[in-house]
């Protein structure tokens, strides 16, 4: 049974239907991500998806509002205050972001052959407007806003996030060389 949540938000009803379309073709999961990725910047909302209590965050850490969940896919808004992270990690399944607001500093990793360390591979930093994906394998990150504002962004889920709680498959505690 493919069951459905949804909270009401302004720009979220045209997502959920062209995400629905694509995430339900069969296709790989890299081009998953690309295609959902176009959607999402031809139809990114603005920070007005949250309300305003929303969008303050919490000084305890990043805070990750899940607005719509069925069987292939979730969307997601996460707020972050300045300086707020996420520990390195990667996820069960292809990921879109769209920031909505701050900077999505986001630094990427490879994992080592033997499994005993990471290596730093990139970095890059996601501005308003920005839409990104990925797929795993090889989607080892850390994100972080370092901006001056609370940030927010809008994540796509190839995953169930109600059944799930989360997309995250692993976080890295591996030393970095």
């Amino acid at each position: 049974m493919n069951q459905t949540t949804t909270i009401a938000r302004p720009g979220l009803a045209p997502l959920v239907t062209g995400i629905r379309a694509l995430a339900g073709l069969g296709t790989p999961p890299a081009d998953t991500a690309r295609a959902v990725a176009g959607h999402l910047r031809a139809n990114l909302p603005g920070p007005d998806i949250l309300s305003e209590e929303e969008r303050l965050g919490s000084p305890d850490g990043y805070v990750v509002h899940v607005l719509h969940t069925e069987e292939s896919f979730s969307i997601a808004a996460v707020v972050w205050r300045p300086g707020q992270e996420t520990a390195i990690h990667d996820h069960v399944a292809w990921c879109v972001f769209g920031v909505l607001s701050g900077i999505e500093y986001e630094t990427l990793y490879r994992l080592a052959p033997d499994g005993t360390h990471l290596t730093e591979i990139g970095r890059v930093a996601n501005r308003p407007g920005e839409v990104s994906g990925f797929a795993p394998p090889g989607d080892i990150h850390s994100v972080r806003n370092t901006s001056g504002e609370t940030g927010v962004s809008l994540h796509v889920y190839g995953a169930d996030l109600a059944r799930l709680g989360s997309s995250v498959r692993r976080a890295y505690t591996l030393p970095v060389r």
